[in-house]
């Protein structure tokens, strides 16, 4: 093999087309800080509307509001039976009552506060509000909501009643 170069036949392992790219930062939040903030205010105009109509209109007054399937059809009071309840007790200022009506919701209540107090407080600064919710803490939520659930349906657990 005369005129071959010998280093010509080294064997060069197959590249992926692309190489691959550098983990990145979100980007920048653009806009001023008062226009990032519209989808939060968006929300919370939303919820504030929804309390505000149930603070208005008397869940203990029948026929405002549907009866839940669960409990006409079976007598067992859901995870959410005496929610509407609980709001409306809870606008009004009744925390022992809404807590009462639906402990469950006023936790609800306190976490969506908090949630929404951070998202703005990240959205304010510019960055990207990231709920990791991890496997564990989903399951831990709907133990949590299952014992609720059983517990106020048991003799000893009326005082969970709606």
């Amino acid at each position: 093999m005369r005129g071959v170069n010998p280093d010509s036949r080294r064997v060069v392992p197959p590249q992926p087309p692309f190489p691959p790219l550098p983990p990145q930062s979100p980007p920048p939040a653009t806009g001023s800080a008062l226009a990032r903030l519209a989808v939060p205010a968006g929300v919370l105009a939303a919820v504030a509307g929804a309390f505000a109509y149930v603070g208005a209109v008397d869940p203990n007054q029948p026929g405002h509001y549907p009866v839940c399937p669960l409990l006409r059809y079976t007598g067992i009071y859901c995870p959410g039976c005496g929610g509407l309840r609980s709001a409306h007790a809870f606008i009004h200022g009744d925390f022992l009552t809404a807590l009462q009506d639906n402990a469950a919701a006023v936790v609800a209540y306190l976490g969506f506060a908090v949630l929404w107090a951070v998202w703005v407080v990240r959205v304010v600064r510019g960055r990207p509000l990231r709920v990791d919710v991890g496997s564990a803490r989903l399951w831990t939520v709907g133990a949590l909501l299952l014992v609720f659930t059983v517990v106020r349906n048991l003799p000893f657990g009326g005082w969970l009643h709606p």
